[in-house]
């Protein structure tokens, strides 16, 4: 993470888990089987519907919604009115977002599964990319948190990159973060003790994180941090601005700019982001990326 980079996302990861929820996803809707679409005249009637917003937001979902239609069938066409990855962005006018060709009751069994999964994401995805165009040009990013719905997140975290943020470690396996409640029990001037004796068992980790991350609470942890060796990130919880630009400072006048990064975090909302992305420091983690999205209003309408 010294360098920027942060966990590295795994496709196939994403694909099962988008599986193993679409299949969850159909028992639970599909049960014994759609009683309405099963009394259509015609049972074999073709048809083509196109998936439309109703309001602005950025896509995400691409690979996801072919793993949820082949869920249900492998009969049913999907052609993407955009080119190109996840992350494009459209406006408030409707707008072809997907077209799906086949079986009229087999599209219309999968339709609501399909856009709860879409409008999920990218309400994520929109989301995102506010809190990222709010601090455009400070070369701050937006990074998400573990406050994911259980289950989803792959598929969440997956949804941020979309939204042009990046990924905060994936779980509790693959980095280290040294939060308040693991030092709770210390006394503040034995942060920079308590910490150094944790992070010398960290040779015995196979693999080794993928980086070292430490919460600080109060300026004299800060201090305390930044006199040891190993930490990559210090976590600002719920500094105020001037506590942040603190932080700045001293790490500055330690030469300790390019060793540790620093990362702001708590109750940051699309009001305040810019400001604190001014202060100086490196990232900015958003629980409400995840935790608060709304889904984006999209409809599944046929058109022949």
């Amino acid at each position: 993470m010294v360098d920027g980079s942060l966990i590295v996302a795994d496709h196939e990861a994403l694909l099962a888990q988008a599986k193993s929820l679409a299949e969850m996803a159909r028992e639970e809707d599909l049960g014994r089987g759609d009683i309405t679409s099963g009394l259509l005249p015609d049972s074999g009637e073709q048809g083509v519907f196109r998936m439309v917003n109703r309001e602005a937001g950025v896509f995400a979902g691409r690979d996801i919604a072919e793993t949820i239609v082949r869920t249900y069938t492998d009969d049913v066409a999907v052609k993407w009115a955009k080119d190109g990855e996840d992350g494009f962005a459209f406006g408030a006018e409707a707008t072809s977002l997907i077209e799906l060709s086949g079986s009229v009751a087999t599209i219309l069994t999968l339709e609501r599964v399909l856009l709860n999964f879409l409008q999920r994401l990218c309400g994520i995805a929109t989301k995102t990319r506010r809190f990222v165009d709010a601090v455009e040009g400070t070369g701050v990013q937006i990074l998400d948190t573990r406050k994911t719905t259980p289950g989803w997140r792959h598929l969440e975290k997956y949804a941020v990159r979309c939204g042009g943020g990046r990924n905060h470690r994936m779980g509790l396996h693959d980095a280290v973060l040294i939060k308040d409640n693991h030092l709770s029990h210390r006394p503040i001037e034995q942060t920079s003790a308590v910490v150094f004796e944790m992070l010398n068992k960290i040779e015995s980790l196979k693999p080794p994180p993928v980086f070292v991350e430490v919460e600080a609470d109060t300026l004299d942890q800060v201090r305390q941090l930044y006199s040891v060796v190993g930490i990559d990130v210090v976590l600002l919880d719920n500094f105020s601005l001037g506590e942040l630009r603190e932080a700045v400072a001293l790490r500055e006048s330690l030469n300790l700019t390019d060793r540790i990064k620093l990362e702001a975090s708590g109750g940051i909302t699309l009001d305040t982001v810019s400001q604190i992305a001014r202060a100086g420091i490196d990232y900015i983690s958003v629980g409400a990326l995840t935790h608060s999205a709304i889904a984006v209003d999209l409809a599944l309408d046929r058109v022949r």
